[in-house]
């Protein structure tokens, strides 16, 4: 698929419950630079970083009001982050709006990796129980060429994501702040949502693929059961939740579903990640884009396109909860 083109989208959506939980992004995306062997998304380290593991069927797709406006990379940047690109955004108050659509709804935010894993690679290796397997703890993530790192990202759209959300009434609940040591580990980001009793679920991250490989995908639970995992009550509410979110990053950011994972839907599933596999709530995974490609590199490393990129995820869950 070229670059801001979208190609065969399947145009329909299926309504869904009202419910979110925000993680962005139980650990794994490109493994990083500490040598992971594959994390919650299974994906190879950045040394060496691949296509990803092979995409499952596609169940939903996006809706016919998603066709997307060709993309076009905010200001002329190369593959990393300039100096006067738009600074992070900050965390914001915890408490919501009086007042707003998502009143009454709990969102957990869950950032993907955590920039000080790479300092503390045996306690993120450490092999954790995800029901029907195991995998480490956590991992570092991916980064571009110039070395703006996933996890950073993850942080940086969570905070936007999270003021959104909130100017909506909802309670929003992270699951780090980048104030941890390390991780925490993916059971861990699982059980925060559950204890929350979130009404949905988003893990936030950027790939790690191959350059030319680029545009992104939401990753949806497919039905598993082993140990604690079991994942039947939340599938189909998931794959809804999955499709309004992959239909409003379209719309709002113009970016493409992926042209390696999904068969041009921006929808994959799969039953090897933990923090779906633990999950009780509905949730899903997107990948933002391809650090590793230039063309995404230079949307993912700039501010104003992470903004939209908040934007169209807080739409696609705003839009989950009032179907």
């Amino acid at each position: 698929m070229s670059h801001g083109s979208v190609s065969p989208i399947a145009r329909r959506i299926v309504a869904g419950p009202a419910v979110v939980f925000l993680a962005a992004g139980l650990a794994g995306c490109g493994g990083g630079t500490v040598g992971m062997g594959g994390g919650d998304d299974g994906k190879k380290p950045v040394a060496a970083a691949s296509s990803s593991s092979p995409s499952s069927s596609s169940p939903s797709s996006l809706p016919s009001s998603a066709s997307a406006a060709p993309r076009t990379p905010q200001s002329a940047s190369p593959a990393g982050p300039k100096s006067s690109a738009p600074a992070p955004v900050d965390a914001p108050s915890d408490a919501p709006a009086a007042d707003g659509p998502l009143r009454g709804k709990v969102v957990v935010v869950d950032p993907g990796h955590n920039i000080h894993n790479a300092e503390h690679s045996a306690e993120i290796n450490r092999q954790v129980d995800i029901g029907t397997g195991s995998k480490e703890c956590d991992t570092t993530g991916t980064e571009t060429n110039s070395g703006y790192a996933e996890a950073t990202f993850s942080l940086d759209v969570a905070h936007r994501l999270r003021a959104i959300l909130q100017s909506r009434g909802a309670k929003v609940v992270l699951t780090h702040d980048g104030d941890r040591p390390y991780g925490p580990c993916v059971t861990e980001r699982a059980e925060i949502g559950n204890k929350a009793h979130g009404d949905a679920a988003i893990s936030i991250h950027a790939d790690g693929a191959e350059p030319g490989q680029r545009g992104f995908h939401v990753i949806l639970p497919a039905k598993v059961r082993g140990g604690a995992a079991d994942t039947a009550p939340i599938v189909e509410p998931s794959k809804e939740l999955g499709a309004r979110v992959a239909g409003n990053f379209v719309k709002v950011t113009g970016s493409a579903p992926s042209n390696y994972i999904g068969h041009g839907t921006g929808l994959d599933t799969r039953g090897d990640l933990g923090g779906l596999n633990l999950s009780t709530i509905p949730k899903v995974f997107i990948e933002c884009g391809n650090m590793r490609d230039a063309q995404d590199a230079a949307l993912l490393t700039d501010g104003d396109w992470r903004e939209k990129a908040a934007q169209g995820i807080a739409n696609g869950i705003t839009d989950f909860l009032h179907g």
